[in-house]
């Protein structure tokens, strides 16, 4: 760590600051999609599986005359369009749409998309958190010299340091229950995520009838890792983290905390059950009908793409149903 710094405050207020703040990343013009691939800009064919899974809701409410859909952390609405796009007409014409985000509305947005910078209340649908969950802001705390647990402090600069004060009483007991760091060497990190778990049941709460859905990556207790996730990205390439809002910053979910009675599984299952495969046409159909041959060659690299466990694929589905 650097010496201790002017000006240097916890970690999570450091990120919140960088991330939602006056001149933060995601209030910038150019919009999160400018600094990284999330799935909703990989491939259509994501927000056709969300588009689908919206109908199987729609179906579960018996088809309610306003069918929400509400996207969490909506960046410049690319999903909520393309989802609205895949969507039956006679379907479409029920659907009440919003963005959640902290930017302004888009310019181009069209008028039938609502936005607001909080989640509504009394939802009647589905709603969808695509990769919002790891950026919000949570303490990082390090085992000291004497293995005791400290909390990172920063200065815009990037500039670190360890507060000598300890854990407050609500983050001690949450690393307790999900990130021991008892036996693990100094140096070693956490990222508390408590703010999540309360984000999470803020959002679930808003539904009134049918389902919340987080997709997002993250780990689960007993495969924590030992030096935490924090990471930086910008302009599509990981950089160093640091929180004067040039970056984005994201730090992997805790999945395991957020809630008992949530279905989780992999984005690779959940869209292999929504009809997203990502395995090659038959080579027959390039004699028969060589440009849908072409079109379904591209149809299925873009699947691979949102399904490979080692990327996009590897993410988890949080799904709860009210």
């Amino acid at each position: 760590m650097n010496q201790r710094n002017a000006g240097a405050v916890r970690w999570r207020a450091a990120m919140e600051r960088a991330l939602y703040g006056d001149g933060g990343f995601f209030r910038a013009e150019a919009g999160p999609a400018a600094h990284f691939r999330t799935s909703a800009h990989a491939s259509p064919l994501f927000a056709g599986a969300i588009a689908t899974l919206l109908e199987r809701v729609d179906e579960a409410l018996d088809h309610p005359a306003r069918l929400d859909l509400v996207d969490v952390g909506a960046g410049r609405g690319e999903l909520l369009r393309s989802i609205l796009a895949a969507l039956p007409p006679a379907v479409a014409a029920r659907v009440s749409a919003v963005g959640v985000e902290v930017a302004p509305r888009p310019e181009h947005l069209p008028p039938t998309i609502g936005w607001t910078s909080a989640i509504p209340s009394g939802i009647t649908g589905l709603l969808v958190a695509t990769e919002w969950l790891d950026n919000i802001p949570v303490e990082v705390v390090e085992l000291d010299s004497t293995l005791r647990p400290r909390y990172w402090r920063s200065t815009p600069d990037g500039a670190l340091t360890l507060d000598e004060s300890p854990l407050e009483p609500g983050d001690a007991r949450w690393l307790a229950d999900w990130w021991p760091l008892a036996g693990l060497p100094e140096g070693a990190r956490a990222e508390v995520g408590a703010p999540r778990d309360e984000a999470w049941a803020a959002a679930t709460a808003s539904v009134a009838r049918g389902m919340a859905l987080a997709v997002d990556y993250g780990h689960l207790a007993g495969d924590r890792p030992l030096f935490g996730t924090l990471t930086g990205f910008r302009d599509g390439r990981e950089t160093a983290p640091v929180p004067d809002g040039s970056c984005d910053l994201t730090i992997a979910v805790a999945l395991d905390s957020l809630g008992v009675h949530h279905l989780l599984t992999t984005q690779r299952e959940a869209l292999r059950l929504l009809g997203v495969d990502g395995r090659r046409p038959p080579l027959a159909l390039a004699s028969t009908d060589p440009a849908g041959y072409v079109r379904a060659l591209a149809r299925a690299g873009q699947a691979a793409e949102l399904t490979d466990p080692a990327g996009l694929g590897g993410h988890h589905w949080v799904m709860y149903w009210v």
